[in-house]
């Protein structure tokens, strides 16, 4: 992955010095606004599956060629899917296989089909004499009766088909909602209660994940072994940093061993052992051991779309906006307040640089000391400020980083953890404006889904002077962190406008922070 990253970079820096052009008028709002849709544009489902999915018809028969590898086709085609992004892959699956296919049934946010019929989006909705069954739940990414009920007849499908099957499986970001399957004696909500109170405490993904994957039927390779002795074909769209196919929508079609030992231990570490529901410790210790095939021969994962797909393109849109585009890392993580420092301090360094600031050496020993404290396998910061220096006038630049951050919700309030993101980085600029007088700044922390937390919005905007202005207008940015209230704070502020709203997107590839630092005309 750093590799990679490396040869993006080169590739964008010879670009940049060669095609250069002075910045237009256009405001900084909404030039980020234009590179955030370029990342969600690049990994929209009827570019992954067509890119992905080729069929060669030869008379009476035809061949399917997924991931290096081909597929007899003879009406044996069955598709299941979950996941924020699965109506349109689906849809083009049908473009692509529709008379090869048989049957299918897939599970989706409430309120998808009808927010992309809304925006437009046909091209990202099945046609009316569709085989394939649309079921939604889970609204605001929580497990219900309604996903419970998609669940089953997932699993029926899986469950009957044979030998010479093939069931195509759609999977992307928030397919863990989308397929609970919990293991008798422990109900819906039982697993409801769980999760929420893990989320409240700040429990990573991962750890999500683990519980999720012991306490269902069909997650942690449930789903492969319930449509064996049927080939298997998953086409994953990766919502998780490192893109571990283990950990996306907990992993319904990767093989995956019990351990109750390690899911006792997360719930120790967020002392939650006398306040979790009785049944989840009752499963835990009851279940009978995984008897999976070890081989999983049956069974072919197939990663098509990534966040690092997603800045690749926004890396593109950044260099004919006329900016130094520098593409950091895909992996941000960890709590919010560290990695607002981190963004806060990374702007103050780099308008350093570009102004050539007595300070230079000072911040960048500080953000350093601060970045050997986080774990950001990809960021190698020395070597890319080190980089950004032999640059010579550098009249904009653009930072691109992805990934997935944690909040520990604090109160009442409504937002999401990119709204929090981006007005704890207000926050921390607020008393450093003065080093930063000469360059413009505004930062966008936005979900490539389109929802961020419980609310309309997918992000927000900020900028070093938001704090001043919001105290002009009696607003209390302290006490809407400390409410968890950062959609209600944005949405009082100027009327919403520095709120990112986009819609459901029809994609996940986790979450997208855009900085922009412009030095002001008179340098």
């Amino acid at each position: 992955m750093a590799r990679v990253l490396q040869i993006l970079r080169l590739k964008h820096s010879l670009f940049y010095q060669t095609h250069r052009t002075k910045m237009g008028s256009v405001p900084l709002q909404e030039d980020a606004r234009k590179i955030f849709w370029a990342a969600v544009s690049a990994v929209l489902p009827p570019h992954m599956l067509h890119r992905s999915l080729k069929v060669t018809d030869c008379g009476d028969s035809s061949v399917l060629e997924c991931g290096g590898i081909e597929f007899s086709l003879n009406r044996n085609l069955y598709l299941v899917g979950f996941g924020k992004a699965v109506l349109g892959m689906a849809a083009s699956v049908e473009q692509i296989l529709g008379k090869h296919l048989l049957e299918g049934v897939i599970s989706i946010p409430r309120g998808m089909e009808e927010s992309l019929k809304q925006a437009g989006r046909r091209e990202m909705l099945l046609s009316s004499g569709s085989s394939i069954r649309v079921m939604e739940g889970a609204e605001h990414n929580m497990a219900d009766e309604a996903a419970l009920e998609a669940a089953g007849e997932i699993q029926s499908l899986a469950k009957k088909l044979t030998e010479r099957d093939i069931l195509l499986v759609l999977i992307s970001g928030g397919g863990s909602a989308l397929l609970p399957a919990p293991f008798p004696p422990l109900t819906l909500q039982d697993k409801q209660t769980i999760t929420k109170q893990l989320a409240m405490k700040g429990a990573t993904i991962q750890e999500l994940n683990t519980l999720r994957r012991t306490l269902s039927k069909l997650k942690g390779g449930g789903l492969a072994m319930a449509a064996f002795p049927a080939q298997v074909v998953s086409l994953i769209l990766s919502d998780v940093i490192g893109d571990d196919l283990d950990v996306i929508a907990s992993g319904p079609t990767v093989y995956s061993s019990y351990s109750a030992k390690e899911c006792l231990r997360i719930l120790d570490k967020y002392h939650l052992r006398g306040s979790a529901p009785g049944t989840v410790e009752q499963v835990l210790l009851s279940r009978p051991p995984t008897l999976l095939n070890d081989n999983f021969n049956h069974v072919h994962n197939i990663l098509i779309g990534s966040n690092l797909i997603a800045l690749g393109e926004a890396q593109e849109e950044s260099t004919k906006l006329g900016y130094h585009p520098l593409l950091l890392s895909t992996s941000i993580s960890g709590d919010v307040k560290q990695v607002s420092c981190f963004y806060g301090l990374l702007a103050r360094v780099i308008c350093s640089i570009m102004t050539n600031s007595p300070e230079q050496q000072q911040l960048q020993q500080e953000i350093l000391s601060l970045v050997d404290k986080m774990t950001i396998p990809d960021l190698k910061l020395a070597d890319w400020l080190q980089e950004l220096q032999t640059y010579g006038d550098l009249g904009a630049v653009c930072v691109l980083c992805g990934g997935e951050i944690t909040v520990l919700v604090q109160g009442e309030g409504k937002g999401g953890r990119n709204q929090e993101l981006a007005l704890r980085v207000a926050q921390e600029w607020h008393d450093t404006q003065e080093g930063m007088k000469d360059c413009e700044v505004l930062f966008l922390s936005g979900g490539t889904d389109g929802q961020d937390g419980p609310t309309e919005a997918a992000g927000a905007f900020s900028y070093p002077g938001l704090l001043m202005d919001a105290q002009e207008k009696g607003l209390n940015v302290e006490h809407s962190l400390n409410h968890s209230d950062s959609n209600g704070f944005f949405t009082r502020f100027h009327d919403g406008r520095y709120l990112l709203v986009t819609g459901l997107t029809g994609t996940n590839v986790m979450d997208v922070q855009v900085l922009l630092i412009q030095k002001n005309r008179r340098q």
